[in-house]
């Protein structure tokens, strides 16, 4: 990864964060017994957020960016899904 002045180490913790970030976001709403579509919409928005902050606060991670990004919509669709019918969605 010397091309992008960033260390292995770094690199896999940039991409391990936006993980934890998904787990403690799970494991709050669990606690509060959240409804599964809010739940995913704020799942989506972190991820949104991280993409944004990795393609300008620190050295741009496109694909990373991209990957999140990816994954942001796929949340956001399962939060539509779920707040339409709660009882297709087993999230």
């Amino acid at each position: 990864m010397s091309h992008l002045d960033v260390d292995i180490i770094d690199f896999l913790i940039l991409t391990i964060i936006p993980v934890a970030v998904l787990f403690v976001i799970e494991m709050i709403c669990r606690a509060i017994k959240a409804l599964s579509w809010i739940k995913l919409t704020v799942q989506g928005i972190m991820m949104v957020a991280f993409a944004i902050a990795y393609m300008t606060v620190i050295t741009p991670h496109v694909l990373t960016a991209l990957c999140l990004v990816a994954l942001a919509g796929a949340l956001f669709y399962q939060a539509r899904r779920s707040k339409i019918d709660p009882k297709k969605s087993n999230y």
